[in-house]
């Protein structure tokens, strides 16, 4: 049987969902960013072509390498681009009941 819930409580909870998932988009969207500012500094002429290290291996290693640096510093808010963006995005959330009652803030 499913318990029922007041509705603040099942408006906090939804409002709670809402907030968690936005924070992982915006840090999945910092983690793209990232990733293609790495991928764009590592195509200039500066990067360097070793002939005796490089190739398709060393590319795959260099992008997977890069993906994760991106993932961490998203995660970790290194560049702040992710909390700036679920602050600016997380107004457009529906205000709930106890936010209401709090001066309009989740």
């Amino acid at each position: 049987m499913t318990a029922l819930l007041p509705v603040s409580a099942a408006a906090s909870a939804s409002s709670a969902a809402d907030r968690a998932a936005l924070k992982k988009a915006a840090q999945g969207f910092e983690a793209i960013f990232v990733r293609q500012m790495l991928a764009a500094a590592r195509s200039t002429s500066l990067a360097g072509d070793d002939p005796i290290f490089g190739g398709q291996a060393q590319e795959t290693f260099t992008a997977m390498r890069d993906e994760r640096f991106a993932e961490i510093a998203a995660q970790t808010g290194a560049f702040g681009l992710a909390k700036q963006l679920e602050a600016q995005l997380a107004r457009l959330l529906p205000i709930t009941a106890a936010g209401a009652a709090a001066g309009g803030k989740d």
